[in-house]
């Protein structure tokens, strides 16, 4: 079964980091979108639910600190929210 929503994870990632290179020229910021991006979007076309898991969990150890630190909701806290139910969907999942 195809996990259409492991792929508009991934889009939505990708499109973080292209947004975040567009408005601030942050070449980390495309970089690490498209990274994530493509990592979710290839766990869900391999419907990998352990390389989605850790995509998810990695994006969470990432932009929970700066949602945390900085209390803006985009783009950390939007990143923050989606890996976390992301990350749920997949623990329960895998169990």
């Amino acid at each position: 079964m195809t996990d259409v929503i492991g792929y508009c994870y991934g889009l939505i990632v990708f499109s973080g980091g292209a947004i975040g290179y567009l408005k601030a020229g942050s070449t980390m910021s495309l970089l690490a979108g498209a990274i994530f991006g493509f990592l979710a979007a290839y766990g869900a076309y391999l419907d990998s639910k352990v390389l989605a898991l850790i995509t998810s969990l990695l994006l969470l150890s990432v932009m929970g600190p700066k949602f945390y630190r900085g209390r803006k909701i985009m783009p950390a806290g939007l990143v923050t929210i989606l890996s976390i139910i992301m990350a749920i969907r997949y623990g329960i999942t895998l169990i």
